[in-house]
């Protein structure tokens, strides 16, 4: 039993594009929080695993097309419905559109897998980036959590963490120290700045 109503909680929706580690992650975080739940999972792709996955945790699972995110007001208008405290892009590859954004100000994070404002940008997401970090023989690596605006990785950053790189790490080594940064510090990071939202 909660001590607070359901309508009391703030609401979190997450954007994903692929297996949703992290997704899941935010998810089971919140699942006995007396602050918030995550309340809808997003995808841009119907195979996704992230849909699956938020389905299996009772969590409402959409899936929308290119002309749905561009060309219409249509997931505009079921996030308006919603009405969420915050909108997680965890895992997420299209670039986020304007009339969200205009819409929901301040409330649309991403997180990436490496120390921005390095290894950023269109196209840099998952094994590339890591892989780009190993082939310039970098001495640590990271996350980045941030707003989004209209840019690739290009919004004020609201955290960052390192992790230091081994001689012998290969670009799966690192991306799983990555992950276990990611499944630690970006559930807490949410939560700081939706208890920040409050005050």
């Amino acid at each position: 039993m909660t001590l607070h109503p359901n309508n009391s909680l703030k609401k979190i929706v997450i954007f994903a594009s692929g297996t949703g580690t992290n997704a899941e992650n935010i998810i089971k975080y919140f699942k006995n929080s007396s602050l918030a739940r995550v309340v809808a999972v997003f995808s841009n792709r119907k195979s996704a695993k992230v849909l699956r996955k938020a389905h299996d945790l009772d969590v409402k699972a959409l899936y929308f097309d290119r002309e749905a995110l561009y060309k219409t007001n249509e997931v505009l208008h079921v996030l308006q419905d919603i009405k969420p405290d915050l909108i997680v892009l965890a895992g997420f590859l299209w670039v986020f559109p304007d009339n969200i954004l205009r819409a929901f100000p301040q409330k649309v994070i991403n997180i990436h897998p490496a120390l921005l404002p390095n290894y950023g940008g269109k196209g840099m997401y998952g094994a590339k980036v890591h892989e780009s970090v190993i082939n310039n023989k970098d001495e640590e690596s990271g996350i980045s959590i941030h707003y989004v605006n209209e840019k690739y990785d290009e919004g004020e950053i609201i955290f960052q963490t390192k992790t230091q790189i081994d001689k012998k790490d290969t670009p799966d080594s690192l991306a799983g120290k990555i992950h276990q940064l990611e499944y630690k510090h970006f559930p807490e990071v949410i939560e700081q700045l939706l208890k920040k939202n409050q005050e």
